[in-house]
């Protein structure tokens, strides 16, 4: 009863599923339109949705400030619309990356039981309108197309099946140097992602100290022929564009997402092995 009285509305009324959700409908995913920036439409339903988890607008701006570096109105001490304007205000005008710091902190203050509906509601906005991030376990994170979502975390569930810890932690980190804000560490997703192929090279092969390149070479039937040549190409281009960089040649964030999918496609397939 104790965690009853402290869970808001909303909790209550979702214990029942609403109609779209019971019947398995979903609204079409757009394409991703929006990476580096927070749109305004979204900034003003981000404080719509926050105001139905019960914390009060006092608390609610207490979060906004904290995450958008502003000081609260020190004239505006009710809960009316003068505070909501307050509100609202801060969160429109504030720079991009702080309305994201903002989700994971709202996050972070919430119900545990609220925490699923939240980001849930959050993701299907950023799947309806094509933004590229999404909202998992408290923390915004890169997000690619539908298949780069599917393949990796297939992908992360093999590689936790087998227990091969590294692999998946380099995957892992691959994906957070994608999701720094404002700007992405491409090399180091570049660099995190051929290293979860090496480790998988590694435990396929046998060969635990050598490095991916020494792998390939040893044992060319890793993958099939001709497809064992993606591995080799794979490892070059990461050797150039992820280690020796070249002035006005940096790799884009496409290119980090495509050697990421690549890789984590290889892992998949050789875990299977």
């Amino acid at each position: 009863m104790a965690i009853l009285k402290k869970t808001s509305f909303m909790t209550k009324m979702q214990i029942k599923e609403n109609f779209s959700k019971r019947l398995g409908l979903q609204a079409p995913v757009a394409e991703i339109n929006t990476r580096n920036d927070a749109p305004k439409e979204f900034r003003q339903y981000l404080f719509f949705v926050m105001q139905n988890y019960g914390l009060g607008l006092k608390r609610i701006r207490e979060i906004v400030c904290l995450a958008t570096k502003q000081a609260p109105d020190s004239n505006q001490w009710g809960e009316n619309d003068y505070m909501k304007s307050e509100i609202e205000e801060k969160i429109v005008n504030c720079f991009w990356p702080y309305v994201y710091d903002l989700i994971e902190l709202f996050y972070d203050k919430i119900n545990d039981l609220e925490k699923d509906d939240f980001s849930d509601s959050i993701n299907e906005y950023f799947l309806v309108h094509g933004i590229g991030w999404k909202l998992h376990e408290g923390s915004i994170e890169y997000r690619g197309d539908v298949f780069f979502e599917n393949d990796l975390k297939l992908t992360q569930d093999a590689l936790k099946e087998r227990h091969w810890d590294d692999s998946k932690r380099e995957i892992v980190e691959a994906i957070k140097d994608m999701s720094r804000k404002p700007d992405s560490d491409i090399t180091g997703a570049i660099q995190h992602s051929i290293a979860a192929l090496e480790c998988v090279c590694r435990k396929i092969s046998g060969d635990e100290k050598d490095t991916l390149g020494d792998v390939i070479k040893k044992h060319p039937d890793l993958v099939p022929p001709p497809l064992n040549e993606a591995i080799s190409k794979i490892w070059g281009f990461s050797s150039e564009q992820g280690r020796h960089l070249r002035e006005g040649r940096s790799p884009k964030i496409e290119e980090a997402e495509l050697l990421v999918h690549l890789s984590a496609s290889i892992c998949l397939y050789l875990s299977k092995k």
